[in-house]
């Protein structure tokens, strides 16, 4: 059974040979590029990977583009950042060979600042990314935070991936600035809206989510530090949220 990676790219020459050299074990790689302008495309022609061009509208789109691209029955979604392993290829293989579900969630290792995180939502981080093309497609009305529609029932496998999602402040910030947007847009598109207590609440509630119901608390002051972030980040969300509301542009009442 012929299995593809697929990595999505926009502007990751930093990282790019290093992930393909991490799934040589597959039967293909292809490299989905939305508009690269440094040597991502150029690296990863070179490592001998295919690579196609398709505009950027969200993940979702991206994604489905993906796998309308290609033709081989198995497809393993691999960001740039992200490191595979021989061993985890062995594991895929065998698992696909049995033939028993339609897609496989797979867990990550994240490294945030230069440390393995195990709390605070970070781990196991289970990602639904090894598919049988024929029967997934992600969900055309979630623009962030993609979700796959799956034909079938999905296995776990057991071999992480390594994920080197934050390498300083400044990219934790401009990420997550990012995707707190994204979920506020999506939130108005939804209709919903923002209440007083919100400010608050939220972010204490996700605070504690994640520092004591997620485990933060076991990654000490580091697990302390990014429980406090993404509370900020909740509070963010509804800030955005209530200015989208307001927006004089906004047609609905």
């Amino acid at each position: 059974m012929a299995l593809i990676v697929i990595i999505l790219t926009r502007n990751e020459a930093q990282h790019i040979r290093e992930c393909i050299e991490s799934v040589r074990w597959a039967d293909a790689i292809l490299v989905l590029d939305s508009g690269s302008t440094d040597d991502t495309l150029a690296l990863a022609q070179a490592s001998g990977a295919r690579t196609l061009y398709h505009e950027w509208v969200n993940y979702t789109v991206q994604r489905n583009a993906a796998l309308e691209a290609v033709t081989e029955e198995w497809v393993f979604f691999v960001d740039a950042d992200e490191r595979s392993s021989p061993e985890q290829g062995a594991e895929i293989r065998a698992q696909i060979e049995a033939d028993a579900h339609a897609g496989f969630w797979v867990p990550r290792h994240n490294y945030i600042l230069g440390r393995l995180t195990k709390g605070a939502g970070w781990y196991p981080d289970y990602q639904l990314r090894v598919l049988r093309r024929t029967q997934a497609h992600y969900d055309r009305s979630r623009a962030v935070h993609e979700t796959v529609i799956l034909e079938g029932e999905a296995g776990y496998l057991q071999t992480p991936l390594i994920h080197y999602n934050y390498q300083n402040l400044a990219q934790f910030y401009a990420k997550q600035q990012r995707y707190t947007h994204f979920a506020a847009e999506e939130m108005h598109r939804q209709g919903v809206r923002v209440k007083p207590q919100n400010y608050l609440l939220q972010p204490i509630r996700h605070f504690i989510w994640r520092f004591i119901s997620l485990k933060g608390y076991r990654d000490g002051l580091h697990g302390l530090r990014l429980s406090l972030m993404m509370a900020w980040y909740e509070f963010q969300k509804y800030r955005w949220l209530a200015a989208l509301w307001a927006a004089p542009s906004d047609p609905r009442p």
